[in-house]
């Protein structure tokens, strides 16, 4: 596998269309190849992985600001195709991320990903060690992709520094008195077999994010679970 940044018309025409393969043709949010290479000329980090064959296979996306007076990052999108998922990708793709922030001198990057995906949780909180920053209700509206139907685009905003090198997990997820916030194994899933589940899990997870927060609470850990024991979120006072 060879990670670098995509400059060439044609590696970023492949980007757009690997959005569309990864999520689904009638994905509204595609950011075109000529907003990905003008991004590049103000801060922002577009790069991919090939696999052996020379073949795109996943792709980092995002844009570079300033939030209070210091430069900030916003990951605004990171996608493996299906059939190179579970092969670390994602980690690779984050951490040339990270090092080309480095050189920018920029210090800490934000990005969203949707709270009832588990495997997203385990690699964001225990493997990425990222601090939850935000819960969004909806965030992006009701969606377009196939990912996102049916159960909104609610969204943890989290916050990553660039400074040192990948951190461990935040937690052992052993707090005493910590809340737990379960998810569903797979919520995909429930949402292409059993729509009105996957809402109910929304829903309740909504409920519970939202009155945590509003307490001062902060997640501390994840944990992944075993086999069919659903993950869950743990949040104490830190």
């Amino acid at each position: 596998m060879e990670i670098r940044a995509l400059s060439s018309l044609t590696d970023l025409h492949a980007c757009v269309a690997l959005q569309s393969e990864i999520w689904g043709d009638d994905f509204d949010g595609v950011v075109p190849a000529s907003l990905l290479k003008v991004t590049t000329h103000v801060g922002g980090v577009v790069a991919g992985a090939f696999d052996g064959g020379g073949a795109l296979c996943g792709f980092v996306f995002g844009i570079t600001g300033v939030e209070q007076g210091d430069l900030v990052h916003w990951s605004h999108m990171l996608g493996v195709s299906p059939r190179a998922q579970g092969h670390g990708i994602g980690r690779a793709l984050k951490e040339h991320q990270r090092d080309a922030l480095r050189t920018l001198a920029v210090q800490r990057m934000y990005w969203t990903f949707d709270p009832l995906v588990a495997r997203n949780a385990h690699f964001n909180f225990n493997v990425l060690g990222v601090r939850a920053k935000d819960y969004v209700v909806d965030m992006y509206g009701a969606g377009t992709s196939p990912l996102h139907r049916g159960i909104g685009t609610d969204r943890l905003i989290v916050s990553w520094s660039t400074t040192g090198t990948t951190p461990a997990k935040i937690s052992d997820a052993s707090v005493p008195g910590a809340t737990r916030i379960e998810v569903p194994v797979d919520i995909a899933g429930l949402q292409a077999g059993d729509m009105r589940q996957a809402v109910e899990w929304r829903q309740r997870t909504r409920a519970a994010f939202t009155a945590a927060f509003s307490q001062g609470l902060a997640i501390t850990g994840f944990d992944p679970g075993v086999g069919a024991k659903p993950g869950a979120y743990i949040l104490a006072r830190t």
